[in-house]
Formats: C-alpha cells, sequence, structure tokens
C-alpha cells in the first residue's frame, strides 16, 4: 500500500557550509541547552527512480533504511520521508546493494543538538568538511511555511548565512567532487 506525500512524514531541512565550526557550535550548544548528542553514521545511497533511498548504518548493529523525496533547492525544503528499523544493516547493505546497485556512500559524524521541534546537525563529512543541518520536524496541520520560518529563524540564531546554504544531499556534493 502506497502512501500519499501528504500521509508521509515531513521535515523542513536547511543544510549549509560552515565556516567556523566552534563558533556554531557553541551557539547550538547555547540553544538546546545541552552539550549534544555525538553519532558516528555510514550511509549507502543506492539506486532507485525517484527520491533517494539509503542505509544509515548507525555503527552499533542497527541501521535505518530511509527513502526521502525533497526538491534541490538552496534554502528551506520539504522533504517527505520513510523509515524503517533494521538490526542487521549489514545484511541489509549487501542485499540492497545487489539488487538495486549503489550510487555512492557518506560516512559522517553528526553531533545532534534538540531545539524545540528542530533537530540541528553539525556534521563533519568524510571528504568534504563542516557542514550545518536543521530538520524542522512538522507537527500534525502545521504548514510548510510555518516551518519555513522556524528554520529561518534558527538559522539567524545560529549565525548561518544565505551564501553558505547548499543544494541536495552530502552524497551529491561528493558525486560532483568525483566529476570535477
Amino acid at each position: 500500500m502506497q502512501r500519499t506525500l501528504e500521509e508521509m512524514p515531513s521535515n523542513v531541512e536547511i543544510k549549509a557550509a560552515v565556516r567556523n565550526l566552534q563558533l556554531l557550535t557553541q551557539r547550538a550548544k547555547e540553544l538546546s541547552k545541552s552539550t549534544g548528542t555525538l553519532i558516528r553514521q555510514h550511509d549507502t545511497f543506492f539506486n532507485v527512480q525517484k527520491g533517494r533511498l539509503k542505509l544509515r548504518n548507525l555503527m552499533d548493529g542497527t541501521g535505518q533504511l530511509i527513502f526521502y523525496e525533497r526538491p534541490d533547492v538552496d534554502g528551506p525544503k520539504l522533504s517527505n520521508y520513510s523509515i524503517s528499523l533494521t538490526g542487521d544493516p549489514d545484511g541489509l547493505t549487501r542485499v540492497l546493494s545487489d539488487a538495486l546497485g549503489v550510487k555512492g556512500s557518506v560516512k559522517k559524524e553528526r553531533s545532534l543538538y534538540l531545539v524545540g521541534q528542530t533537530r540541528v546537525h553539525v556534521d563533519t563529512v568524510e571528504g568534504l568538511g563542516h557542514f550545518m543541518e536543521l530538520e524542522v520536524v512538522m507537527r500534525e496541520g502545521q504548514t510548510a511555511e510555518e516551518g519555513e520560518a522556524i528554520a529561518q529563524q534558527l538559522m539567524e540564531d545560529l549565525g548561518v548565512k544565505k551564501e553558505d546554504l547548499i543544494v541536495g544531499a552530502y552524497m551529491d556534493l561528493l558525486l560532483t567532487d568525483k566529476k570535477g
């Protein structure tokens, strides 16, 4: 049974390059009133006809199979997604690799800070550098515009500039680097 986009969970997302990691991290700690949570992730992206499909290995014997669709534009963008948990990320990666082929992989260390309904990620991505990602987890009945307003305000509070915004996923940036 396929769900419509309206039935899928969604978030409003912003991704940006980080110029001053120490300053951004300090502001994230202050806004979240926490020291954050360190998460190591290895995402394997698979070839699919629409959207993106990745298996996130959480490097602790667990993982998440994540399908998502979002436009490739800078600034706030609405992302619809589905997630399934797995206790065998390595085995599932092998099966999906055999079935679909691998588009590429992303290894990152992520510090997670929770600010209201927003997940603030401060990421160090292998082969790319430092980035910040905001995910405003949409509540039932909330409009995309409300989520975008929350993201814009938080971007300002964190000192992220519009010229630092990036389009697409880390996978896209890695693939572009390999071509160039």
